[in-house]
């Protein structure tokens, strides 16, 4: 499996965040999101080939509880699942970070679903088409209701605009409404588009109150107000 980084930090959002854990960050993604905060995951994917394994060896040495898979797209990589077992035997607990594109059967502690709104495309002039491909590929409710299903799940939704909110909101309506017990607001986060603390603090400023009127959290993006934008953190 190919892996860009694995190191322990501080989790930086959702419902987990300020939890001690050790990240193993895949390389390789299905969309190209123009404010992608991990390029060297997708843009221009890098990194090593490791074992499963090597993989736990190197987590198991950080001796931290919380593991966090995330990417690029971790899904995408069927070894992410023989890993997950691994770290279950452990008595690990499993977040997954994952775009809800592709599904793999795999056990999770907590599915964090984050998926991708129509702002978040590539330019159109985007060598290898990929303003189509990512059009295509970043809406998939089949996916999302599936990792909802297995259990555990959180949606976090990166918000840029007003218009982004409206988005988020019918979606979650849509899902909401092929699920018999719909979906669980307290479990639906908004989190603020920005790469650095002073474009974080213009979104948030009008995005805190819209959460607050309609009933869902806020997801702060503690990491980046904490270690920056940069890698390893």
């Amino acid at each position: 499996m190919r892996i860009a980084e694995i190191y322990a930090s501080l989790q930086g959002e959702g419902l987990l965040a300020g939890t001690p854990s050790v990240f193993v960050r895949t390389s390789g993604c299905n969309l190209r999101c123009h404010w992608c905060d991990t390029p060297f995951t997708s843009w221009e994917p890098v990194g090593e080939q490791r074992s499963v394994a090597e993989v736990a060896a190197t987590v198991a040495a950080l001796g931290r509880q919380h593991a966090v898979i995330t990417g690029g797209e971790p899904l995408l990589l069927p070894e992410v699942a023989d890993l997950c077992h691994m770290f279950n035997r452990d008595g690990m607990h499993i977040t997954i970070e994952t775009a809800g594109t592709v599904f793999l059967d795999t056990p999770a502690d907590l599915m964090s679903i984050s998926p991708k709104l129509a702002s978040s495309a590539p330019p159109a002039d985007t060598p290898g088409n990929w303003a189509a491909r990512h059009e295509e590929s970043r809406r998939r409710d089949d996916v999302i209701l599936a990792l909802m299903a297995g259990g555990n799940y959180q949606l976090k939704f990166v918000i840029d605009s007003p218009e982004d909110l409206t988005e988020a909101v019918a979606w979650i309506d849509d899902l909401a409404s092929a699920r018999p017990d719909g979906v669980d607001r307290s479990r639906v986060l908004f989190m603020p588009q920005g790469r650095g603390p002073e474009e974080l603090a213009r979104t948030t400023a009008w995005l805190e109150p819209e959460c607050h009127a309609r009933g869902f959290h806020l997801a702060h993006r503690y990491h980046i107000e904490w270690f920056g934008h940069t890698r390893g953190t």
